[in-house]
């Protein structure tokens, strides 16, 4: 029988294992990590301008601009000024950046596949009550914590 300790201890560990295997996947896309999520979310939302996804993704405007930089550096996207207004630009993705986009897919769903073999669609469904509850209870632990 497993104590709640060893219980989060699991989870943290899975959850470390699972980030690394991501990050070791998504380095073969040529796209680190934070670059990768702004790249995704460029993909879903086509057309954004650069202070519409700073504000999507929750950074600052100059955190993006970096990120953006160095994807356009990298040959992923392309930023041109929208209108008379320099400030403001338009994000596009290049082909070589689809191109990563095509195999961040193909990755996640192998990761997917992967985490997930051996699990009937009970126990899937099962897991997934046990993570929103625990998420749920963390959720409020945080609410609890900023008074």
């Amino acid at each position: 029988m497993h104590t709640k300790q060893e219980a989060n201890w699991k989870m943290i560990d899975t959850n470390r294992i699972h980030r690394r295997t991501t990050e070791m996947v998504l380095n073969q896309t040529g796209v680190f990590r934070s670059q990768h999520k702004m790249l995704m979310h460029l993909s879903e939302h086509p057309g954004i301008s650069q202070t519409q996804l700073a504000q999507s993704l929750g950074i600052t405007p100059a955190a993006a601009a970096v990120t953006l930089k160095k994807l356009e550096a990298g040959g992923y996207i392309t930023r041109a000024p929208q209108g008379k207004d320099n400030r403001f630009k338009q994000v596009s993705i290049t082909p070589k950046g689809k191109e990563a986009i095509r195999q961040s897919h193909r990755f996640f769903d192998l990761i997917e596949t992967t985490t997930f073999e051996g699990f009937s669609q009970e126990e899937l469904e099962l897991f997934y009550s046990f993570l929103e509850r625990i998420s749920g209870n963390m959720l409020a632990l945080e609410e609890k914590l900023k008074k």
